[in-house]
């Protein structure tokens, strides 16, 4: 039963702090919505955009871990990356020269 307790605390404390960093990206962007992604054993992606089109993505170790630290985050939350929410992205030259390196073979 210990084990699972220290488990548990681990996983809370990683929670905390990935929320910690989504609020900080979230005040530092004007406010920020979000999509959690699925990775298989490597965990889950959360991808953040903020209320300024800026953008950025952390990792956690499960599913379940990203999960808490969005909640605790009170950020919204998208089942998917449609359209409509990568619409919201802002791209500047940096991103436009690094696609069109990807196409280039660069």
């Amino acid at each position: 039963m210990a084990d699972t307790q220290q488990v548990d605390a681990k996983a809370e404390r990683k929670a905390a702090r990935l929320a910690r960093q989504i609020s900080a990206f979230s005040k530092a962007h004007g406010g920020a919505e979000g999509q959690v992604a699925y990775l298989g054993e490597r965990g889950a992606r959360i991808v953040l955009v903020g209320a300024d089109g800026g953008w950025g993505d952390l990792v956690a170790t499960s599913y379940e871990i990203a999960q808490k630290a969005v909640e605790k985050s009170g950020i919204t939350v998208h089942e998917h990356f449609d359209g409509e929410f990568a619409a919201k992205v802002t791209t500047g030259t940096y991103e436009w020269k690094r696609m069109a390196g990807i196409q280039l073979g660069g």
